[in-house]
């Protein structure tokens, strides 16, 4: 079984930044990418940012410019640098996991518990 325990959040005025971290424990040896999806209120949870084994990153178009994600294949934990913040990136953030390859943004079978990002005046 993997864990995912994610950390950093908060709330943050508009045009300020956060950071996530995530780290993967226990039979990890079926990871190849890790990286994040959100999910907005009343909204279904879609995908931000992944990054592989490979060095490999992809990022949705409405964050490409203004995150970075930095996944240590070696320790299996991944950031999620977030600037330039908007009021539409308000959500909750998962940390997710997986084997597959790059080009794909299919969700892979590990989760974390998910953490709060408020961007608001």
């Amino acid at each position: 079984q993997v864990q995912l325990v994610e950390s950093g959040g908060g709330s943050v005025q508009p045009g300020g930044s956060l950071r996530l971290s995530c780290a993967a424990s226990g039979r990890t040896d079926d990871i190849y990418f890790m990286g994040w999806t959100r999910q907005a209120p009343g909204q279904e949870r879609t995908f931000v940012a992944r990054g592989w084994s490979t060095g490999s990153t992809h990022f949705v178009d409405a964050v490409r410019g203004r995150f970075q994600i930095f996944f240590n294949n070696d320790k299996k934990t991944v950031e999620l640098q977030m600037n330039m913040l908007k009021p539409e990136d308000t959500a909750v953030y998962y940390c997710n996991a997986g084997p597959f390859g790059f080009g794909t943004t299919r969700p892979g079978p590990h989760w974390g518990q998910g953490t709060q990002v408020t961007v608001s005046a």
